[in-house]
């Protein structure tokens, strides 16, 4: 019976999953060398953590290791239900606190190796944690695209650790009670860009869609309703697509370096976000709050026909 020691845990309601044992050993070199090997040799893996038995759809894994630069806390690389992600604001905030937990960081600032860079992450003496985030930047505005049975939708393209397309013309309800056709909604509009051949930089595939409306809390600037890779909504607001949004609201002035944008999520959770230029880019940063939810060992009976999970 294999067994894989793990922490769950919940920011701004979207859960983390974080490996503490059991998990495969991907050597000692950089993160991005680290989960090409993951994708190639322990895809698996991912399926046992967060797919159907074990899982949901909407769980979030984290796979810590040492980190290659000493001088970093940990290297990270997280995964959901159908793949892998660049980065993941809502994952590290839960990695953060995790760790915290388990008395192995205190309160300060501490750096993380993701695939796609350095992530600095702040754990405040509240408890709360500021990620700030690797640079983000909008790709490309005014693209539209043909829907089948919506017609055209315009929107912009922009890098937050992950690619998203933020629509501009969304005008109807984000509110829990229309979660099944937002659903539809943006996975449509996700399969029109990839029949469109529309991409963000060097070919990348835009798999997380995003969209905004007025907020129902009086401290919040906008909702978002915000697709995932998997076809799983975040309960949070999304600290990568907030980093998106943030870099388009730079991009067009609409925001000024360092002030505040509270984004309230579908579940009517916050983050925070500001940012700073770092040249043609934004830095963002992010603050939201975790709470640890379960420890639990994973048991992986080898005669069960399930024993990797119900993949997709």
């Amino acid at each position: 019976m294999r067994r894989i020691q793990v922490i769950d845990s919940h920011t701004a309601g979207e859960p983390t999953r974080v490996v503490l044992a059991g998990g495969p050993d991907l050597g000692s070199g950089p993160v991005e060398e680290r989960l090409r090997r993951f994708r190639a040799e322990h895809d698996e893996f991912r399926s046992t953590v967060v797919n159907e038995p074990r899982g949901s759809d909407v769980l979030v894994g984290a796979w810590l290791g040492e980190p290659f630069d000493p001088t970093n806390t940990a290297a990270v690389i997280f995964f959901n239900n159908v793949g892998y992600l660049g980065m993941c604001g809502h994952g590290l905030i839960g990695v953060v606190v995790t760790l915290a937990y388990l008395g192995r960081l205190t309160t300060g600032a501490h750096q993380f190796e993701t695939p796609v860079g350095v992530v600095c992450a702040t754990l405040e003496a509240t408890g709360e944690v500021c990620i700030e985030n690797v640079p983000s930047y909008r790709y490309a505005r005014d693209v539209t695209v043909n829907v089948e049975s919506l017609g055209l939708v315009r929107g912009q393209i922009a890098w937050g650790g992950n690619w998203f397309f933020l629509v501009d013309n969304y005008e109807h309800t984000i509110s829990p009670s229309h979660v099944e056709t937002l659903t539809d909604y943006c996975w449509r509009i996700r399969q029109a860009l990839r029949q469109a051949g529309i991409t963000g930089a060097g070919g990348a595939e835009i798999d997380h869609i995003e969209l905004f409306g007025p907020p129902s809390d009086p401290r919040a600037d906008s909702r978002n309703f915000v697709l995932c890779p998997g076809k799983a909504y975040d309960r949070s607001p999304c600290g990568t697509g907030t980093s998106a949004k943030l870099a388009c609201l730079a991009a067009d002035g609409k925001l000024p370096e360092n002030a505040i944008w509270r984004q309230e999520s579908i579940t009517g959770s916050l983050f925070e976000g500001w940012y700073r230029w770092e040249g043609s880019c934004v830095r963002p940063t992010i603050r939201g709050a975790a709470f640890v939810t379960a420890e639990s060992t994973l048991l992986v009976d080898p005669r069960d026909p399930f024993a990797t999970g119900i993949r997709r």
